[in-house]
């Protein structure tokens, strides 16, 4: 599997695009060593060959989809962002995370396409011998820092009922893998997509373990089922159960018709030369469009009522 690398110093990646690019748009998708950053430039990268180098698309690094949300309201001309539908819907009722905001200000925020579903990785040496959640009793788990992944894990382990009892450590995701190798932690927790590039790290250089979930904790979260095959990372031999949800690239009412249009266009004709560098794309289809929450882009709809696809109620 190819895996994007990019320089962690760097935060702003632009893509070189050259001498007759025109439109410039900024798309804001996640920290620089996790695998939606990873999509967005391979995305932008799609786009700007589709286009015929019409866009001048920049990738810059995001703290977490809580961020880019929130940058929604102030950012002008062609802002893209990826994040999970839930937060969209958090922020325009002034909920959660979002309650301090006044709701009208992500009013125009609008729908383009879906990215692959944030999926939840609990990952743990296999020499420690934990098998279960329970078995984290007393352990450490390092869950990132200021991220939808590390907000997601420490609400499981408290619905769970491991608040008093599992060490909650919120460093940097990017030292985890060494944290584990080292002995300083017991387990880390990471959502992504699958196969998630940190998890797929810390099987190659030691033998891991994935915690699954019962139906029953499955419940607890709200969240949906996912079941990742066994063999989906070396060493981890049996199916596991965890959570999902889906994740979306939206934009506002200040982007133009003409170049929200172009932009679905050219990533739904491109998607088979997505599906060729990682896997992840070939779950992405236009029956998705009903986990979007926000209305759909003028220039979006457009191009979904062109080819047919099923728009749900609400998105237009």
């Amino acid at each position: 599997m190819k895996v994007f690398k990019p320089l962690l110093a760097c935060a702003v990646c632009a893509l070189a695009l050259g001498a007759n690019a025109s439109e410039r748009i900024t798309l804001k998708a996640a920290k620089a060593a996790s695998s939606y950053y990873q999509m967005a430039v391979q995305v932008g990268e799609t786009i700007t060959q589709a286009t015929n180098n019409a866009f001048s698309i920049t990738i810059e690094e995001s703290q977490g989809s809580v961020q880019n949300v929130k940058e929604a309201r102030r950012r002008g001309g062609n802002y893209l962002f990826t994040t999970p539908p839930g937060l969209v819907n958090l922020a325009q009722a002034g909920k959660g995370m979002f309650e301090k905001d006044t709701p009208s200000d992500y009013a125009s925020i609008r729908s383009l396409f879906p990215f692959p579903f944030i999926t939840m990785h609990f990952v743990v040496a296999k020499k420690s011998g934990i098998q279960t959640f329970e078995a984290l009793k007393g352990k450490s788990l390092l869950i990132g820092k200021g991220s939808f992944g590390a907000n997601e894990a420490q609400k499981y382990i408290e619905l769970f009922g491991l608040k008093e009892d599992v060490k909650l450590i919120d460093a940097e995701l990017s030292g985890a893998v060494t944290a584990l190798k080292n002995g300083q932690i017991d387990g880390f927790a990471t959502s992504g997509s699958y196969p998630a590039p940190n998890v797929i790290e810390a099987a190659a250089s030691m033998d891991i373990h994935i915690l699954s979930m019962s139906d029953a904790q499955i419940a607890l979260t709200k969240r949906d089922k996912l079941v990742i095959p066994a063999g989906t990372y070396a060493g981890v031999e049996e199916d596991f159960s965890t959570t999902t949800l889906p994740v979306v690239l939206y934009t506002t009412t200040q982007m133009s018709e003409a170049t929200a249009y172009a932009l679905t266009k050219a990533f739904w004709e491109s998607k088979p030369r997505l599906e060729h560098q990682n896997i992840w794309w070939k779950a992405i289809t236009p029956e998705l469009l009903g986990t979007f929450y926000a209305p759909l882009h003028p220039g979006a709809l457009k191009y979904y009522r062109e080819i047919g696809a099923t728009i749900p109620e609400g998105l237009y």
